[in-house]
């Protein structure tokens, strides 16, 4: 069987350095799975890869080919569903070309919708119940599905207004929150998963976010707000963009902001641990080496 490598992690736990280190050993190419990476011009906040070259039409960082960054507008609406088929398209281009593919990223349900072969529920947006839902609060979005999907509702950003609606958009057109069905892909996969402890991880958030202020997010993020990216929209994007945006819009001050931001992304590690526990036969490691000797013998088998 074809062969798929699959790592996983918190935020700042470092997945993403990981997954370049074995494309570059084991002749890969990597496939993002990270729900905000697929957007264009938000780079800082989310963590993404640089090109190696601006002008290359790959996505090329360290050598190594990325899928799934920069393909769509921030002002775009992007489903599980469409990155599924575009996931699934990538990994078969990858084979077809000899090389491995590596999904690689932090948002579980883009992750767990591709290895499972969801059979995601084709619902269209339905405006009426859209406008009555997008009336509501989002403490109120958040009770209603924690009522009618207590399980969704642990994994899910309680604060981002947008995946709230849609997921109650779902339930009440008839459909469970979960696939109804699921398709194994025919692929021998292996899940390797970055585990690091409670409090070197808030330490490695904590050094992130100081990077990624330094860098210029707060700068990256007017640009946004400058090139028609409202509030609204930024709020949705949870994190780095909500606490900003709010710090922009002088809200909050600055140390509110970073403070702030840093317990958010702190809670938002754990929920994506949450979601991690649930998928199956997953390697966790906490050094480079181990990762590389378990993918060593995944390939060798």
């Amino acid at each position: 069987m074809d062969k798929l490598l699959v790592i996983l992690g918190p935020h700042a736990s470092g997945k993403s350095d990981l997954a370049i280190k074995i494309a570059q050993l084991f002749n890969g190419e990597i496939i993002s799975a990270d729900s905000r990476q697929i957007y264009q011009g938000m780079n800082i906040g989310t963590g993404k890869v640089l090109r190696d070259d601006n002008k290359n039409l790959e996505f090329l960082s360290s050598g190594i080919r990325h899928h799934l960054l920069d393909i769509v507008s921030p002002q775009e609406y992007f489903s599980v569903a469409q990155y599924q088929k575009l996931a699934l398209d990538a990994i078969s281009d990858i084979l077809q070309r000899g090389k491995l593919p590596i999904i690689c990223g932090g948002t579980g349900l883009y992750i767990s919708a591709t290895i499972e072969g969801w059979q995601l529920p084709k619902i269209k947006p339905q405006e009426s119940l859209r406008r009555e839902l997008e009336n509501l609060t989002t403490q109120e979005l958040f009770q209603k599905l924690k009522k009618l999907a207590p399980e969704r509702a642990q994994t899910i950003d309680q604060n981002n207004k947008r995946r709230l609606v849609r997921a109650l958009e779902i339930i009440l057109s008839g459909q469970t929150i979960a696939p109804l069905k699921k398709q194994p892909l025919a692929y021998d996969i292996f899940i390797i998963g970055v585990k690091r402890s409670n409090e070197e991880l808030k330490q490695r958030i904590k050094l992130r976010l100081e990077q990624r202020l330094a860098q210029g997010m707060i700068e990256e993020i007017k640009k946004l707000k400058d090139n028609g990216v409202n509030s609204r929209r930024l709020e949705d994007f949870g994190l780095e963009y909500r606490w900003v945006n709010r710090y922009l819009e002088n809200k909050v001050d600055f140390e509110t902001m970073k403070n702030n931001l840093y317990r958010d992304i702190c809670q938002y590690a754990k929920r994506q641990m949450t979601w991690f526990k649930k998928i199956p036969n997953v390697h966790w490691v906490s050094n480079e080496n181990e990762a590389i000797d378990l993918t060593r013998q995944f390939l060798a088998n």
